[in-house]
């Protein structure tokens, strides 16, 4: 195990990644040695979140005058279409953990369509692993580099995948309706959704075309090796942080709320930030915030073929921040939950 490692953070003014800054101060194996920002430079951290101002920060670079040689790792906390830009100048000369979405799809034209965007270097997708270290572990220790799931899909895969892959519910006819806080958005939320009142309204957005629809297929037929049928709607809830997910999918054959509940409890067993609740338990947002937990509970419904799944996270911290940190302390041989207590 690496005793002590400098870590650089590339976007470190957006929320994800002032979450970044926040945990890894508190990380007794790290030192934060260089923060950039894409429009923000020589000013404190602390002056994007006060509670920073007990720590000792390098002043905000521009991003582009990070040089890869003085750091063990770099995060990329950057819009999708921007971050691939840096991965091109620093690939094989750090480890990098991308948070944007440049590099968690496999396949070019998925991306090009779900982004509407030019890749600047497709030749390095395969240099990237999927982050979910709950179901990835084995390939992550070793990874080159780290592609960070989305939030919404983090909510979502942690429940599916395990049901799928032991056919315990059917892969058609799947419903998922997520809520998340308006800092998923970033902080040009007030610019994207200008018209709408975020602190007073719930709104829909994305139907049927939401970007996120490629990585959640992507996922699930990888896992069940099969074509999963889903319809994924996302919506904006008058909340800061946190994304509560729910799932309604049929049960097969000889299986039930119980033994749904078993087979998750058996495959996360060993996981700390994957939780089963009882059957039937309402869950919400704040039962995770400020967490790097999963919170997962199986609900009936009305139709005995049919079970409600609730998924909730932290959209910040296990839905960006937090699992980057999650899968960097798998690189390096650090305890799972070092910094993430």
């Amino acid at each position: 195990m690496v005793d002590n490692i400098k870590v650089a953070i590339l976007g470190s003014t957006g929320y994800v990644g002032i979450e970044l800054v926040k945990i890894l101060s508190l990380h007794p194996n790290v030192v934060i040695n260089f923060l950039g920002s894409e429009n923000t430079y020589n000013k404190e951290i602390s002056s994007f979140d006060s509670n920073l101002k007990k720590f000792e920060h390098p002043l905000i670079k521009s991003n582009q005058d990070f040089n890869p040689s003085i750091s063990d790792v770099v995060f990329l906390a950057l819009p999708h279409g921007i971050s691939n830009k840096y991965v091109k100048n620093y690939i094989n000369k750090i480890k990098i953990i991308d948070l944007s979405a440049d590099f968690r799809l496999s396949n070019l034209e998925t991306y090009n369509e779900s982004y509407q965007n030019k890749h600047s270097c497709p030749e390095f997708l395969k240099e990237f692993i999927y982050g979910l270290s709950e179901i990835y572990r084995n390939q992550l220790i070793n990874a080159p580099n780290i592609a960070i799931p989305g939030c919404y899909p983090t909510s979502i895969l942690l429940p599916l995948i395990p049901l799928l892959k032991n056919n315990i519910v059917e892969s058609k006819n799947i419903i998922i309706d997520s809520k998340s806080g308006y800092s998923g958005a970033g902080r040009g939320v007030h610019k994207k959704f200008k018209n709408k009142n975020l602190y007073e309204t719930l709104s829909v957005y994305g139907i049927k075309i939401h970007r996120h629809n490629s990585e959640i297929q992507q996922e699930l037929d990888n896992e069940t090796g099969s074509k999963v049928e889903f319809n994924f709607t996302p919506h904006l809830s008058p909340m800061f942080r946190g994304i509560l997910t729910t799932i309604y999918c049929n049960v097969t054959k000889n299986n039930n709320i119980n033994s749904i509940i078993a087979s998750l409890k058996k495959f996360y067993k060993n996981e700390i930030f994957v939780k089963i609740t009882k059957k039937n338990l309402p869950i919400s947002t704040n039962d995770v915030i400020n967490t790097n937990k999963c919170l997962i509970s199986v609900c009936e419904s009305k139709s005995k073929k049919q079970l409600i799944i609730l998924s909730a996270i932290d959209n910040l911290i296990k839905g960006g921040g937090g699992q980057a940190i999650q899968n960097m302390n798998l690189l390096f041989n650090f305890k799972k939950n070092m910094g993430l207590q």
